[in-house]
């Protein structure tokens, strides 16, 4: 039984985007994308995604939000190769994990951060806030990174096996590095050598490549760009030229 291709709505740029790609990548999963960013989304984007965020997993007539929810999805649905530690307690572990990433480093990397130097300032057209980013860069990150260094394992990765808290961390770190962050292997080498394996599997290798090529690419000239590159973009889209910002407040 040939196994299902699913349709994600969102954008290679989004970490959240890419945790969900990663897991289909490992599960060897097929998919077909509308690679919005949510504030190009319409009216149609709106009705998939209330809070218009992605990703959005379509699954037939199924519509599921939130990464972690749609790679919890996956998993229950294609269990081999697991991402999740099978022990309870290590299971646990790896959600908190992920919701540590979700929450806390998508505040300081992607709000404070990788919004106020991309859309902030090329799609919104509004000033750079140098304070809030430099902020977030020298003091909430770096405090994130002393939480994080002693989590990370000598080698391996952070419950032994590779988890969804692996792909959920190195996601956003990978941000971080779009922006010009590195994390500094001297004050951090735990947490250095983690993310340089973690970044270094195949499957963010690949979505790297792809990544830097669209980076300094017009929102709306992406999907273009991303066929030229073979990947299987919709010829639909729910996408618009008139950018307009979520119900979530980002500063």
């Amino acid at each position: 039984m040939s196994k299902p291709v699913y349709h994600i709505v969102g954008s290679y740029l989004s970490p959240y985007v890419r945790k969900v790609l990663v897991c289909m990548g490992i599960k060897g999963l097929r998919y077909t994308i509308d690679p919005i960013a949510p504030f190009l989304g319409g009216d149609d984007f709106e009705k998939l995604s209330p809070l218009r965020r992605i990703p959005v997993l379509i699954d037939g007539p199924r519509v599921i939000n939130d990464s972690s929810v749609i790679c919890q999805y996956l998993e229950d649905r294609h269990p081999t190769p697991s991402l999740y530690p099978a022990d309870i307690g290590e299971r646990a572990q790896a959600r908190w994990l992920e919701e540590y990433a979700d929450a806390r480093l998508g505040e300081v990397i992607v709000a404070k951060m990788f919004y106020q130097r991309g859309p902030k300032r090329f799609l919104f057209k509004e000033d750079l806030d140098e304070a809030s980013f430099n902020h977030a860069r020298d003091v909430d990150l770096p405090a994130c990174l002393d939480w994080l260094e002693p989590q990370m394992p000598q080698d391996g990765y952070l419950l032994g096996a590779l988890s969804i808290a692996d792909l959920s961390i190195a996601s956003f770190f990978r941000n971080a590095g779009l922006v010009r962050f590195e994390v500094d292997a001297a004050r951090w080498p735990r947490t250095a050598a983690w993310l340089r394996r973690t970044l270094g599997l195949p499957e963010f290798v690949r979505l790297a490549k792809i990544e830097d090529t669209i980076a300094r690419v017009p929102l709306t000239e992406q999907a273009t760009v991303l066929r030229e590159l073979g990947e299987p973009v919709t010829q639909d889209t729910l996408g618009t030229s008139t950018p307009r910002k979520g119900v979530m407040r980002l500063d």
